[in-house]
């Protein structure tokens, strides 16, 4: 979504915010803006300027134009909810007096009736948007008093922040009190980067990991006061918040490219070692499972006796993946939701529930709205999580983190294996615990695991002949994916992915629907994209798969079939074979997913399109 930075300290604060927004460019944005305080502050107040577009837009103009010096400063980059992608619409907005800037990050939810109040009472707003009254709530309340004094900028923050509704992160300059910026949030991230002399506030600390990794996540509705030398913290009703720092454990280069065209190409290369990260520190001295961010007690989860699993887009992906281990290791019965339509099916649930999170930045909107409705249902509530310190993971009763680090290409490449591989730990772990599986069968599914990361790293190795592959549909209208048991969440990534980031026509079905209606779509040379279960194992779904691909070669379908080592059964019914190292069947979709995001993106690059920011899309979506 839209990316925040604020600055205090001793450098050009232009600078510093103009490298924090290029630094968020990942989340998606359709135009940016930057206000400073100026000098004098009463002789030149704020210099704010803004444009539709890129960030280099922007920066070419104050390139022209090159604003006076300041050493305070905030910025922004917005995608549009209230107002179109325009000049007028882009942030920082400004109240009548035009000593006061605002930018924002969320929905105000009852801003139509507060645009309507600040109106009657003369106020004259210049945009569409939802945020602008902030800006002119915060003039009225500065002046209050009744005597035209300024009073503090952090208190009428709080003022205002407790009449606002909605998901927001606000922050603050005031032209008549330098060196200072204010931020506050509610449902929204706002994070605090601690330097020497100088401080910064940013919705990710992607922002100023370049300058500091010192950083305090802002708790739910809280207000900070930054100022060169000092951070205070409050909530909004003035008392003093307790804040905990924390250390970001990656640096600046691994939010770089690091000699890759694009950032997507990179993540795909680091899943072997996202893998790994995601597994080390897992398994204690006896071999079994350990968890440390596991805060509930084995004894709450003996209890549980349903599981939900709510997330969005390629998380979701990853719960219904989960929800063949977690039923299969556990016996416990397991629901996938969406997490956007989750609260307004009022779900049953209950202490015995326990509901699964999972979401890369831990601040979507509709995930965390289901995470409260169920901790209001008085369920219980795992996050699985890539950001540490973010809304839900505070805000649920237990935490996983994936420890993929930073991903800046908006398409989930291995956030998404990572989630994956993070499930198939919270489903062995529940196992363990209820002992539904022995501890040696345990163990050999951690053995399994430990070894994905090679696997991983395999298929990378062989990718060309699916590069190959992707220049040559470059012309498809529609491509089809097709998968049965964990195959099927495989087969919807790969045409998510494809959706993305080619904005091609893509659909994935269970293989056993074709008969049912999707098989009337198959026509002479389209692609057909085939996820193959191992034949060890579970052998009937193997050749129930063969069967299904059968089926739509002898009506013309283009076989493009993912198929394991030695399984010699598909050759002469694939027209394009890619192989992937043998894997047990739950444990596939960590391997037989690559070849589908490298097919994606050697599609997007050929069809000339974006791949790190796909039209239309935002990498964190913190609005329902």
């Amino acid at each position: 979504m839209c990316g925040i930075v604020g600055y205090v300290g001793d450098r050009q604060a232009l600078d510093v915010v103009l490298e924090g927004l290029a630094r968020l460019e990942y989340r998606g944005y359709d135009s940016a803006g930057i206000a400073l305080v100026t000098g004098d502050p009463r002789a030149t107040g704020l210099t704010t300027e803004k444009r539709a577009g890129k960030l280099a837009v922007l920066a070419g103009v104050l390139a022209e134009q090159a604003p006076p010096p300041s050493t305070t400063g905030i910025g922004h980059t917005r995608w549009a909810t209230h107002g179109a992608p325009n000049d007028r619409n882009a942030h920082p907005h400004l109240d009548c007096t035009g000593r006061i800037a605002v930018i924002h990050n969320g929905i105000i939810e009852n801003f139509s009736g507060l645009r309507a109040e600040l109106q009657e009472r003369g106020h004259v707003l210049v945009s569409e948007t939802d945020t602008e009254v902030v800006a002119h709530l915060l003039e009225e309340v500065l002046v209050a008093d009744g005597t035209g004094t300024w009073v503090d900028l952090a208190e009428s923050v709080r003022r205002v922040a407790r009449r606002l509704k909605g998901a927001f992160t606000l922050v603050v300059v005031d032209a008549d009190q330098p060196d200072v910026v204010v931020g506050a949030r509610r449902s929204s991230p706002l994070v605090v980067g601690r330097g020497d002399g100088e401080n910064f506030l940013a919705s990710d600390v992607t922002a100023f990991i370049a300058h500091t990794r010192r950083a305090i996540e802002l708790g739910q509705d809280q207000v900070v006061e930054l100022r060169r030398d000092r951070v205070q913290i409050t909530s909004f009703d003035g008392s003093a918040a307790v804040v905990t720092e924390y250390e970001v454990d990656w640096d600046v280069a691994a939010a770089e490219k690091a000699g890759y065209e694009h950032f997507m190409l990179k993540e795909i290369a680091e899943q072997p070692r996202a893998v790994a990260d995601t597994l080390i520190g897992r398994i204690d001295a006896r071999g079994g499972l350990v968890l440390d961010e596991m805060r509930l007690s084995d004894a709450d989860l003996r209890e549980v006796d349903k599981i939900l699993i709510v997330a969005c887009g390629t998380a979701y992906h990853a719960g219904l993946i989960a929800k063949y281990a977690i039923e299969h290791w556990t016996r416990i019965p397991c629901e996938v939701e969406i997490a956007s339509e989750f609260r307004y099916r009022d779900p049953i649930l209950d202490r015995q529930t326990l509901v699964i999170a999972i979401s890369q930045s831990g601040e979507t909107m509709d995930t965390l709205m289901a995470v409260r409705h169920a901790r209001e249902q008085h369920a219980q509530v795992l996050a699985i999580c890539n950001t540490n310190g973010s809304t839900i993971p505070r805000e649920s009763d237990a935490v996983l983190y994936t420890h993929a680090g930073p991903e800046i290409g908006v398409a989930a490449t291995k956030t998404f294996l990572t989630q994956v591989v993070a499930v198939y730990l919270v489903a062995l772990y529940l196992a363990q615990v209820r002992g539904t599986k022995y501890a040696d069968e345990v163990r050999e599914v951690i053995a399994e695991l430990a070894v994905l990361p090679e696997k991983v790293e395999k298929v990378l190795e062989t990718m060309e002949p699916v590069r190959e592959l992707a220049r040559s549909l470059v012309d498809a209208r529609t491509v089809l994916f097709l998968g049965r048991h964990v195959g099927y969440p495989v087969a919807l990534e790969g045409a998510l992915k494809l959706k993305e980031l080619a904005y091609m026509h893509a659909e994935g079905f269970p293989a056993g629907e074709l008969k049912h209606g999707p098989i009337a779509l198959i026509e002479e040379g389209m692609p057909v994209v085939v996820t193959v279960p191992s034949p060890r194992g579970r052998g009937v779904l193997h050749d129930k798969m063969i069967s299904n691909i059968a089926e739509v070669r002898a009506r013309g379908a283009r076989t493009i079939v993912l198929a394991e080592e030695g399984d010699e059964s598909v050759v002469d019914l694939a027209d394009v074979l890619v192989r992937v190292p043998p894997t047990p069947t739950l444990l596939a979709p960590v391997v037989t997913t690559v070849p589908l995001q490298v097919l994606a993106y050697e599609l997007a690059v050929a069809r000339g399109f974006d791949v790190d920011q796909p039209r239309n899309l935002a990498k964190s979506v913190t609005v329902e």
